[in-house]
């Protein structure tokens, strides 16, 4: 394909576009104080936060959306990339997630099931696809405890909006597990350059803009242990999807990048077009456990199938007992549905799904906040939730 039109601003990209010393001027910048005023401090070109900070800050609307105007601007125009210290306060909450994680591991070890990992040799670490569902249905109070730090709420609607949906999978790298090679994610960063070819500049931005990566760590993470590789700013070079398969710029990325330490429930987040890999275990016996995040938009396709009928289902009763005994407050609640329910209402079938008011009809995470709200049974949640789901098919 060729484009003439406008040779500064193509529509059409293919590797011929990449510049190492275009890409070397993006990136070779410095993440200035007066952008991130919220930060605690900037290591290695990255803007760290203060956890409870940031927890204290939900409550107000002002002092939230301060933070996540702020990421926002890392996100798009800045290193693309924040740290936040003590995301989590409760290490013990960590532990026994990280506890049920393991027994889902050992599970789908023993039932060979679960064993593909498109990154690492076979046998060099343990990969839980879908964590998120599955920590759902094997211990939903957890779950909801977990799910419930605003953390994930800001950090999403920062960049997302509302109607997210969070994906999450677990990563153990073991002892001598090998780094990855430098890439960019998903959606584009999973496509050929044949594949990136035929889709249009403008799109190339779009990719970005659909999805966020983040990871929780479910313990002390020293560089020797491996934490991603990253490198700031680099989400910003438009033909990047095509750079990050490129030789020349692999070697730039080994050469420049940042890894940062991380503790138990520290989290980072980052744009998915930030080049990144995770990084070499180089301990004798050290364990390196991650819940990674992959966080969609309600108006893009998430990387995985989650079932989420089937989640709320399985949730519903436990979260209603844990509000009848006063456990969470109603940004709790708020935070844990958005993590379980679908917010997006659509597709739906408009002949037999009509609106409720306004032009869309109502959403699971809509539907399963009026339930807890009246104080539903679980048999009147599940009758609605079913007949919701019945209405969305073509006839």
């Amino acid at each position: 394909m060729s484009d003439t039109s406008d040779a500064a601003n193509p529509v059409w990209l293919n590797a011929t576009s990449c510049s190492l010393d275009d890409f070397r001027a993006i990136v070779d910048v410095e993440t200035k104080r007066e952008a991130v005023p919220l930060a605690v401090q900037i290591e290695g070109n990255i803007p760290i936060y203060d956890g409870s900070a940031v927890r204290a800050a939900y409550g107000n609307t002002a002092d939230a959306k301060a933070f996540m105007a702020e990421w926002n601007r890392v996100f798009a125009s800045g290193a693309g990339i924040i740290v936040i210290k003590n995301s989590f306060d409760d290490l013990e909450l960590i532990d026994q997630v990280t506890g049920v994680l393991n027994q889902i591991i050992a599970q789908e070890r023993d039932g060979q099931s679960g064993s593909g990992d498109h990154f690492a040799a076979a046998g060099a670490n343990s990969r839980v696809w879908n964590a998120h569902e599955k920590l759902c249905m094997a211990a939903p109070e957890l779950f909801a405890r977990y799910n419930a730090n605003p953390v994930f709420a800001m950090v999403s609607q920062a960049w997302l909006g509302p109607q997210y949906q969070i994906t999450t999978q677990v990563n153990v790298v073991r002892p001598g597990g090998k780094a990855q090679v430098c890439h960019r994610d998903y959606h584009m960063g999973f496509q050929t350059a044949e594949e990136l070819a035929l889709y249009p500049a403008s799109i190339h931005a779009l990719s970005a803009m659909l999805t966020l990566q983040g990871g929780v760590a479910h313990c002390d993470m020293s560089v020797e242990t491996g934490p991603t590789k990253l490198l700031p700013h680099s989400q910003k070079y438009l033909p990047g999807y095509f750079a990050a398969q490129l030789p020349e710029f692999r070697a730039y990325f080994e050469e420049n990048f940042v890894q940062l330490p991380l503790n138990k429930g520290d989290t980072v987040f980052f744009n998915p077009a930030t080049f990144h890999a995770a990084g070499e275990n180089k301990t004798a016996d050290v364990d390196r456990i991650v819940n990674l995040m992959q966080i969609g938009s309600g108006y893009g396709r998430s990387i995985e199938i989650v079932d989420r009928h089937r989640m709320c289902k399985h949730l519903y009763p436990a979260l209603r007992q844990m509000i009848t005994a006063e456990v969470f407050t109603s940004d709790d609640i708020d935070c844990i549905v958005a993590a379980c329910a679908e917010g997006y209402p659509f597709p739906a079938n408009l002949d037999i799904d009509s609106p409720l008011s306004g032009m869309a009809p109502e959403s699971q995470q809509h539907l399963m906040r009026r339930a807890l709200v009246e104080g539903w049974s679980t048999t009147e949640f599940e009758q609605s939730l079913d007949a919701q789901s019945g209405r969305k098919r073509s006839h």
